[in-house]
């Protein structure tokens, strides 16, 4: 007799729980509401292009604005076509974090060269040889592209020169302007050193400048830096030098 009293009160407060966890199962969530806006830069060496604040200031402009908005209610989708239209984002995607966050990720378009053509175009050159326009407020210093620029070399031949300054470190710190001559015959100015290097066409141009930075360490360092006012690889086996008058 006890047993069977004893099974029954199992029983019901199985059935109970069970009463219980369905209701609370079924029960609509309460509203969340977008408390903040997490920006995920994926390429995080040049964090700095895009802000927080400008991106805020983008979605304020546009009304769509998440914070205090019902997450239910805020279309990621939308987020990302208004976003993906900044100059310097290539790639965004938004999305909601069980805490009330929105997360955008973005990834950058990374200006490698700023082009002021003798034509009057002016504008950038990103990572991926594509055309920026020249309001994209980039902080990052580049070497400036002066001279006969047609944008189709700009694209294709400066694009490849760009990006080894990009990764060549000693060259992207030493190179300030690119001049275009006619021919498409390139000069450098560089930083330091009161000197032209004249390369000539940019092919080989690889082989050219290591030769200039080996002159670079074993001939300026000993007769100083502005000895010569043109330093010539247009002939990459050899280095003519012009002195200075």
């Amino acid at each position: 007799m006890i047993k069977r009293i004893l099974l029954s009160i199992v029983l019901l407060l199985i059935l109970a729980y069970l009463v219980v966890a369905i209701t609370a199962f079924n029960r609509k969530p309460a509203s969340r509401v977008c408390r903040d806006v997490e920006l995920v830069i994926k390429d995080t060496v040049y964090a700095g292009f895009i802000t927080k604040k400008e991106v805020a200031a983008m979605l304020e402009k546009k009304g769509i604005s998440p914070i205090g908005k019902n997450l239910d209610r805020i279309r990621t989708k939308t987020l990302e076509q208004v976003l993906s239209k900044h100059p310097l984002i290539d790639e965004v995607e938004c999305y909601k974090t069980p805490s009330g966050k929105l997360c955008i990720e973005v990834t950058q378009r990374i200006p490698i060269l700023r082009i002021m053509s003798a034509n009057g175009e002016n504008y950038y050159l990103d990572n991926k040889g594509t055309v920026m326009p020249p309001d994209a407020k980039c902080v990052a210093h580049l070497a400036i592209v002066t001279g006969n620029v047609e944008k189709s070399f700009a694209m294709r031949d400066l694009y490849k020169f760009g990006v080894f300054l990009q990764k060549n470190s000693f060259w992207d710190a030493q190179i300030e302007q690119i001049h275009v001559l006619p021919g498409r015959n390139i000069e450098l100015v560089p930083r330091v050193g009161d000197h032209i290097i004249y390369l000539g066409r940019l092919d080989d141009f690889e082989r050219k400048l290591k030769r200039v930075k080996t002159f670079y360490e074993k001939g300026l360092n000993k007769v100083g830096w502005n000895k010569y006012s043109r330093i010539s690889v247009e002939f990459g086996n050899q280095i003519i030098c012009t002195k200075r008058e």
